[in-house]
């Protein structure tokens, strides 16, 4: 039943034990400790990363913020017209790492993958060849191309197979292979 879930529901579903969770943090912050306000703990299913087919990560990219950087949420909270392009690109990178432009970037992991390929390819070659030098025994002499004509001489003068073997396809009075 779990193969047939989309990874979107599999994210519901831990969007659900979140709320859950932070629902008994609520509880238990109210429970019998009226002073104190508890610190909601991040679950350990809940981790940051960046793929374009999830765009909202569970957890910003920076949890712990500079004075200079809760300085600047607070100042996100006004209006944005306010706001410089560096600080907007600023306040993007405390909640993403990167941006969609830097997650397409081609890598050159390719060539890697290609040389390790062609590198266990080229090794196995090694292995074959000498294989065949040190390891196997010399071929047998039934495998000679004069051996097989002989072969198939023999078949046809004992006539093996007339009706729908061997001989069946050979014309005696032509002495040659029928069309």
């Amino acid at each position: 039943m779990l193969h047939m879930l989309s990874l979107p529901s599999l994210r519901l579903g831990a969007g659900l034990r979140r709320g859950l969770l932070a629902a008994a943090n609520v509880r238990a912050a109210h429970h019998g400790h009226e002073g104190q306000v508890s610190q909601q703990v991040q679950s350990p299913g809940e981790a940051y990363y960046d793929r374009r087919i999830f765009p909202l990560p569970d957890v910003p990219f920076q949890t712990e913020l500079s004075a200079e950087q809760k300085a600047l949420k607070e100042k996100e909270k006004g209006s944005w017209k306010q706001l410089s392009n560096e600080e907007k690109a600023a306040i993007y990178r405390i909640k993403f790492n990167q941006t969609y432009k830097e997650m397409n970037k081609t890598s050159n992991e390719w060539k890697t993958v290609a040389g390790a390929i062609l590198t266990f390819i080229g090794f196995t070659s090694l292995i074959v060849w000498w294989q065949r030098v040190y390891v196997y025994p010399p071929r047998p002499h039934t495998l000679s191309d004069e051996w097989k004509a002989m072969q198939a001489k023999r078949m046809l003068d004992m006539r093996i197979g007339p009706i729908q073997g061997f001989s069946s396809n050979w014309d005696y009075e032509k002495n040659e292979w029928k069309k």
